[in-house]
């Protein structure tokens, strides 16, 4: 083929063409360089504090610092709740990059239970304030810290804290007075004040550690930190500590209060022991009781499910929200209601042919003992706890003057004044009924009232503190848990406190502790067996409150009921009658009479607070209890 021509160079164009590309290229660096330094100088120099401040956030950090809880002790100086060294998971969800890859294999180095798995992940999501951490687990145990530790790398924003656990040493005994703290929950979150509560994660729930939360926690510190790029405190730059709550010191004796819960081993029940003079609440014990210690960390799904599902109600309260018939424990109470209304007088005597009928009623409303006690005045009903006297006198006085009367002793009130949720039990009157059931009230209601059955019903604590006003000759002191906060004394007068009750003859009062004195040391009295030995005056009252009702001719007999359907067993007490120290109220569920099983409680409580060494065990009592099994002499 025939060459073709080559082609001929033509440098002028070649330099046009290379200028043209160097200029394009100087003008695409020099755009490049500008926007460089404009972006320079807009980081630098305008953004300066912004950035300025962000590299000091990465380097300096504020930690809180939580305040340590109060202590608690009981009246003697004995440790009740404390503060033990432990170590949290705890979870900043801004330094996280990916949560739930950070959960997913937190769950996996934990060993967290499947049952657990969910509870745990939303404890992650609780809503926090920014920055500051969530609680994940409490109380992890060294293979646990080792895993964490090993994978810290793996893990940004989870750090594992020292800190002090609440810890209850008698658990199940002081479970029901003490209350405890659990995990601060969303709702509470709202509410609390962020600066005070930074870096706390527990708050008090249930009782005295709910109702003394302010006292008890303290004001939260904080500390400023240098770190490194891991995130690792390399020094610290500042510190505010943190002010520790208040200790509290109750009105419990220790003591007592273990006592009060062995008498009551293997029985649901309560009793409640309190100093008339100044309200001090000496015992209170709720059975059966729960370990508290297991609500602090957090209860699991299994143990908590057998908690409300246990038919012994171990988490119920039964010295402050209990309802039971106050039984024949209200006919002091009623005896001095009618005198002061001048229905009866001290010597007024009636005949009980061992039933009562209304007017115009065929109906006979039966004493306990079928045959009848023939002539009874005040002491004597009191004595031999007569149903008969008791019918006469509610009938007389009417349920209205009955429901003013029974107000002054504190009965359909809370009484309490830090008593964390206390019921008010229930006075019935009228006006009640007729709201309740829309429904009149009837003759025979007032009848039954008038023996402290029906619809009345009291706490145990209403019962205690209703006693001590009778031992205090009608002077009210509002019961209360405690004795001291810190230093202070908590004062005796109280906000609540019911008016004094004043009767017009003072020799009133001795007439009515005379027939309860010979309750337990008259040849007739209902617990005379429990009196045997005794070494002070003692005025005391059984009780026997049906849990069903029996129709107008059938008799009791509780070898032929389940357990559950028997009587319970009640007595109420003061000791000594002159100079009262002690006033004591016992229900015992299902036991029978309380002339036996109650009173026998009572007076161990009361020789253990009186005669203290000469006290007996309460392994002692119970077999006493075993002896006189069924030998009830009265209700």
């Amino acid at each position: 083929m025939p060459k073709r021509p080559g082609t001929l160079k033509n440098p002028e164009q070649e330099l046009r063409i290379f200028r043209i590309r160097a200029l394009l290229a100087a003008l695409v660096v020099i755009v490049l360089t500008s926007l460089l330094m404009g972006r320079l100088f807009y980081l630098q120099v305008t953004q300066h504090e912004i950035y300025t401040t962000r590299s000091e956030k990465n380097r300096v950090r504020i930690e809180p610092l939580p305040p340590n809880r109060g202590l608690i002790y009981d009246r003697n100086g004995t440790l009740l709740a404390e503060n033990r060294p432990t170590y949290n998971l705890t979870l900043v969800r801004e330094r996280v990059d990916d949560l739930d890859e950070t959960l997913n294999l937190l769950v996996e180095l934990l060993d967290v239970p499947d049952e657990e798995v969910e509870a745990f992940q939303q404890r992650s999501r609780q809503r926090q304030r920014p920055f500051q951490p969530a609680l994940l687990m409490s109380d992890l145990n060294e293979e646990q810290i080792a895993n964490i530790a090993v994978n810290r790398y793996r893990l940004p924003g989870v750090e594992v804290e020292a800190q002090l656990l609440r810890y209850y040493p008698d658990a199940e005994v002081m479970a029901h007075a003490l209350g405890y703290v659990g995990r601060i929950n969303a709702e509470e979150l709202a509410e609390l004040d962020p600066g005070r509560y930074a870096g706390t994660h527990f708050i008090g729930k249930t009782g005295i550690e709910r109702f003394y939360e302010d006292e008890l926690h303290g004001q939260a510190g904080l500390r400023k930190v240098e770190t490194n790029a891991r995130g690792r405190v390399l020094r610290e730059l500042g510190r505010v500590d943190p002010v520790p709550g208040e200790n509290l010191t109750l009105t419990l004796d220790e003591n007592l209060q273990r006592l009060a819960y062995d008498l009551l081993e293997g029985r649901r029940g309560s009793i409640v022991a309190i100093a008339p003079a100044t309200g001090e609440i000496l015992a209170m014990v709720s059975t059966p009781g729960f370990d508290s210690n297991q609500f602090v960390t957090g209860i699991d799904f299994a143990s908590y499910r057998a908690l409300q599902e246990d038919h012994d109600l171990p988490l119920f309260n039964r010295a402050i929200r209990g309802h039971y018939p106050a039984g024949s424990t209200i006919k002091p109470f009623l005896a001095l209601g009618g005198l002061v209304e001048g229905v009866i007088t001290p010597d007024r005597v009636i005949n009980d042919p061992g039933y009562y009928q209304l007017p115009n009623d065929t109906r006979r409303y039966r004493n306990w003992l079928r045959w009848g006690h023939g002539r009874v005045d005040l002491e004597r009903s009191l004595a031999v706890s007569n149903n008969t006297y008791y019918y006469s006198l509610a009938h007389e006085m009417g349920i209205d003057r009955i429901h003013e009367q029974m107000s002054g002793f504190g009965f359909g009130q809370r009484v309490g004044y830090d008593i964390q949720g206390e019921s008010s039990g229930l006075l019935p009157s009228r006006e009640w009924k007729r709201a309740r059931y829309n429904q009149p009230w009837y003759p025979g209601e007032t009848l039954s009232a008038g023996i402290g059955q029906g619809y009345w019903q009291v706490t145990p604590l209403q019962l205690a503190a209703a006693t001590a006003t009778l031992a205090n000759r009608g002077h009210w002191v509002r019961p209360r848990l405690a004795l001291r906060i810190g230093d202070e004394p908590v004062p005796r007068d109280l906000p609540g406190t019911l008016p004094d009750i004043e009767l017009e003859n003072d020799a009133w009062w001795d007439r009515v502790y005379n027939g309860m004195e010979k309750v337990l040391t008259g040849n007739e009295g209902t617990a005379r067996r429990t009196g045997v030995g005794l070494e002070y005056r003692m005025g005391g009252k059984s009780g026997t409150a049906q849990v069903f009702s029996l129709g107008q001719d059938q008799r009791y007999n509780a070898d032929e009921l389940a357990e559950r359907l028997r009587d319970h067993a009640l007595f109420i007490g003061f000791a000594p009658i002159e100079d009262p120290q002690i006033a004591v109220s016992v229900i015992v569920e299902n036991a029978g009479g309380g002339s036996t099983h109650a009173a026998h409680l009572a007076r161990a409580m009361t020789d253990a607070w009186l005669l203290e060494d000469e006290a007996p065990e309460a392994e002692e009592i119970r077999e006493t209890l075993e002896h006189d099994n069924g030998r009830v002499e009265g209700n």
